[in-house]
């Protein structure tokens, strides 16, 4: 609820936060996840966009910009598509795909990658001591995987044998969370999070990558953004140095604490106390 008497200075740009915050709550995007400049956590921030006109959020590292699919806020879990990516309806050249390292995401463990149409001087083939052995770099239980793969139509018009094929999991991307097909000398690569309990029938799996986000380091939801929804307000951040919290709330005003006013700042100009009646 937003105070009826409010002394407070409009601030360059408070349109556009207004308008972010009402696309937030129509769409139902939540914290730490924002539409626009200063909403959600500003860690966050360069990595999840939003398309203002097409309603889409969009997930960005060193590779390109990734269409979000959906939000699991429960389990922490984005899910993204890649144009790239093949699947059972169609196969096309990729570079690959890749995480920023020092970004807030990693790889979820239902992910898995299947590396397609390989060289056979491929590195994915090479032992830790330098000779050509079987799958080193692959998952042994994957072969499934390329099988079925590689029986979809659009996949097995090329007639690859089954052996340029390498499923493993992001554990193996190394620390940088990089898969450089190039590197690889893949041509495409597939990546599936879900079998939808049709695990015999690739047409039917949930292709697109998982990645999970953690909040901080003990991963607990912040105090400060708790209040601040309670309170019917969105949690965002300032435009300081310090990027320091900023509840938004209805009619687009700022707290530093929440949307029931106590004594708070918004937009640099301090609030009287809230105070009902005429």
């Amino acid at each position: 609820m937003v105070p009826r008497r409010v002394r407070s200075r409009a601030i360059q740009g408070g349109k556009d936060k207004v308008r972010s915050e009402a696309v937030q709550r129509r769409k139902g995007y939540l914290y730490p996840f924002g539409t626009g400049p200063g909403c959600g956590d500003p860690r966050f921030q360069p990595y999840i966009t939003c398309n203002q006109q097409q309603q889409q959020l969009t997930f960005s590292t060193h590779t390109g910009c990734y269409p979000i699919t959906s939000i699991d806020y429960n389990n922490q879990v984005i899910y993204i598509s890649d144009p790239t990516i093949s699947t059972c309806s169609c196969t096309q050249p990729s570079k690959g795909f890749g995480l920023n390292w020092d970004a807030p995401f990693s790889f979820h463990d239902d992910t898995v990658f299947a590396l397609l149409d390989c060289s056979p001087t491929s590195s994915i083939y090479r032992g830790g001591n330098g000779n050509n052995s079987s799958f080193p770099m692959c998952d042994s239980q994957g072969g499934s995987i390329c099988s079925l793969l590689y029986s979809c139509e659009a996949i097995s018009r090329l007639s690859l044998p089954i052996s340029t094929c390498c499923v493993y999991t992001p554990v193996d991307l190394g620390p940088s969370f990089e898969m450089d097909l190039e590197k690889l000398q893949c041509t495409s690569y597939s990546a599936l999070y879900g079998y939808n309990g049709q695990e015999s029938n690739p047409q039917g799996w949930n292709y697109g990558i998982a990645v999970k986000y953690k909040f901080n380091f003990d991963n607990d939801y912040p105090g400060l953004c708790a209040s601040c929804e309670k309170s019917n307000g969105v949690c965002g951040f300032n435009s300081d140095a310090y990027k320091s919290f900023a509840c938004n709330c209805p009619g687009g005003l700022n707290t530093t604490t929440d949307c029931f006013l106590g004594e708070s700042w918004s937009y640099g100009a301090k609030f009287l106390p809230w105070k009902t009646g005429t």
